[in-house]
This record gives C-alpha cells, structure tokens and sequence, in this order.
C-alpha cells in the first residue's frame, strides 16, 4: 500500500482556504486526506476560532482537531495590503480556493468566485454561505441549529412532546461534504475540459437536499411525519425497546417477509401475520401503539443479548443502542484498523478515524494537526519571502 504523498490521488493539487469552524475545514481535510496540499489562512494570534470551541483534547479543541489534520496553518492579517498580497501570491499558485467567511466579506475584499476567475483563470473557487450567494437571506448569518431550524429538521427529530436538535452539525457536514464532491467535480472538469468553475454551496440548500423523503411525504400525504423519538416515522415496527437488563435494542421491519417470520419466530404469534390491525405497513403505522405493546412485552421478557440473538437466527436487522463509549469500542473499527494515529499540538499523538472511502491501493494521508502559524515562515519563504523581509511582516503584526 503506497504511504508517501505523491502516490496520493490528489498528490501536485494546492489548495488553499481561508476557512473556519466546521463546513469549510470539512470539505479541505478530505481533500488533504487525499494528497492535497492545503494551506490554511488564519488570523495572527488565535487563529480559527473553532481552536477555542473547547479544549478536551489534551488542551486543544475537539472540533479543531477532527478537522484540520494534514493541514499547514499560515497567519496573514488579511485587512492589511501586505496580508492580501502574500494571499494573492498563493492564490497565483494554487488550484483550489475554499472560503467561508461572513456574508459579503469575500465580495468585499476581492475575494468572491468572478473577481477570483477573471485574476487566476486556472483557479477553482469554492464558497460555502448559509443561504446562498444570491437571494433575500444572502447577508443573513447562518449556525449549524439556525439551519437545522429552517430545513424544518427539527420539527422532525427528538420525542413526540418535544423537538430537539440532532447531536452533530449536520448542516456543516452535509454542506462540507457537498463542497468536497464539488471541488473534486470541478477538479475533473478542468482535467478534461479546461475549464475551471467556481463551486458555491449553502449550508440551507446542502440540509434542504436532505430532506427530500420528509418534504414529499407532506406534500403529498397531507401531514409531516411525526415526532416519535428512537422509532421511524413512516414504517413499524421499527424502533428502539427495552429489554431485561435494561439496555435498548433496536430492530427494523422492511418488508412482509421479515414481518411474517418476526412474528411467527420471535413474537410467538402467527395469528399476528394477517391481522388487519397489521397486514401492510401503512396498517402497522397506524395502529403504531398497539403493536408497540405487544413487541414491547416481548422485549422485556428477555435480555438484550437474547433478544438480539433470535432477531439474528430470525434474520431481522438489529442493533443495541449504544453511547458514544460503546463506539469507540466498536469490534468493527478495531477488526477492520479504521483507527491511526494523528499528532497534535500539544505533542503527543490520538486515534482518528480512517477516511470510510477506501481507493484501491491508496492509503490516505493523515498528517498532524497544525498549531496556529506553524508553516508560515516556510510557505513564505517558498514565496520568495527573505527572513528579514518574514521579520518585517511579523514587526507589522501582518503574520
């Protein structure tokens, strides 16, 4: 398995962020992952301000430290002239440019996709906003919550008394993910056409996308689907139920078949196969509580590890519900080596996670995670820069 950068997908690729937080510095480590060159553009002092969001990960912050590793960290003062002419100089060298920063502050300091293609016509610029570019929300702030809001996802998660929003930034990751694809899209059509094209994605419209199934099933049926904690919302059985021993397991119903043989080999009750309470999914739903009841008394008559093994021997997909102990301890990871180790800052190394892509014969890069500024001096000295000249900017507090 080749190990070194240049064996690398994306080996001879620069990009170079000015990024912060969680959807921009998504879609960047994915692309350092693969080889990429990623030059991350921080401000003088504290840098991205994620590095603060906490500091649990042997002092560092655990946002940070999943998504900048791989990176080199350089400090410009980007509202100094001298700071944007180091900015221009890379921007001349590189093939991607990926920002994030507050609405209409790209536009303002020259930085927005049509400024950026008329100057480096080779170049891919790549923004990630809340609501888009263009439209009556452009210059409105938009934070992983605000956005599950007005996707309507939150209506859609938590129990049926009360809404809740879903525990990770979904809406940073799915628009970090759609920024990553379109980078690599707009990789490939300037390889085969020539031509570079700038890549835009929001926050909104990244969320949105995601919730297709909810938006037609209301459209179309009348009523949005229900709140209805750990169970789903349009099929059943399917959902999470005590057992015994007191931990839930969760287990699903996709089809007839699995229907007739739960009842039959793990309900106990064949009658239940054409019951018309029960007969159809759509039946199933709306008698929702009153299967509930008779699954759930079936769970409680035996422990999680027996429940789990006759819905195995009946062939019905299940899972014990775990937390977040329990999956770092996943026989899985462990069996399949989808840990390695990743140096931080604070010196020592900790286990991150594989990228769940594998190419065939690639092993991905993941390289430490960078303090603020650490390559600085070395990117501008590839740039021509003398140390007198790095000093004078630092005298300037420009880096």
């Amino acid at each position: 398995m080749p190990e070194h950068p240049e064996a690398l997908p994306l080996s001879g690729i620069t990009v170079v962020s000015v990024e912060q937080a969680v959807a921009a510095p998504f879609a960047s480590r994915q692309l350092a992952d693969l080889g990429a060159r990623v030059i991350k553009v921080e401000r003088p002092g504290g840098g991205d301000f994620a590095r603060r969001y906490d500091t649990t990960v042997h002092g560092e912050s655990s946002y940070f430290v999943w998504l900048n590793r791989s990176k080199e960290s350089v400090t410009l003062d980007l509202k100094a002239e001298s700071g944007r002419r180091v900015l221009e100089q890379l921007l001349a060298r590189a093939d991607v440019f990926v920002q994030n920063l507050a609405p209409g502050a790209a536009t303002r300091m020259g930085l927005g996709a049509q400024a950026l293609t008329e100057r480096f016509p080779s170049l891919i610029p790549c923004s990630i906003s809340g609501y888009g570019a263009t439209g009556p929300w452009a210059e409105r702030k938009a934070y992983d919550l605000l956005v599950q809001c007005q996707t309507s996802l939150v209506s859609l998660t938590g129990g049926r008394d009360e809404p809740a929003r879903v525990g990770i930034s979904i809406a940073d990751i799915a628009a970090g993910m759609y920024a990553y694809s379109g980078i690599l899209t707009a990789l490939l059509a300037r390889a085969t056409t020539g031509a570079a094209r700038a890549v835009e994605v929001s926050l909104f419209e990244a969320l949105a996308e995601w919730m297709g199934q909810p938006a037609y099933y209301t459209r179309f049926g009348g009523s949005q689907p229900p709140r209805v904690g750990t169970q789903h919302a349009t099929i059943a059985p399917y959902g999470a139920y005590p057992c015994a021993d007191g931990k839930d397991v969760l287990f699903s119903i996709q089809n007839e078949r699995e229907w007739a043989a739960l009842c039959e080999r793990f309900l106990d009750a064949p009658a239940l196969v054409d019951d018309p309470r029960f007969a159809t999914g759509p039946a199933r739903v709306a008698h929702r509580d009153e299967l509930n009841a008779i699954v759930a008394e079936r769970f409680a008559a035996s422990t999680s590890a027996e429940v789990m093994k006759v819905l195995d021997e009946t062939g019905i997909a299940n899972a014990g519900v775990n937390d977040i102990e329990d999956f770092l301890a996943h026989p899985v990871l462990a069996a399949r080596g989808r840990w390695r180790d990743v140096p931080i800052p604070a010196g020592v190394a900790v286990p991150a996670l594989v990228p769940p892509a594998d190419l065939a014969g690639v092993t991905p890069r993941m390289g430490a995670v960078p303090a603020v500024g650490d390559h600085t001096e070395t990117v501008l000295a590839e740039l021509g820069y003398t140390p007198a000249e790095i000093q004078a900017l630092r005298a300037d507090r420009v880096l």
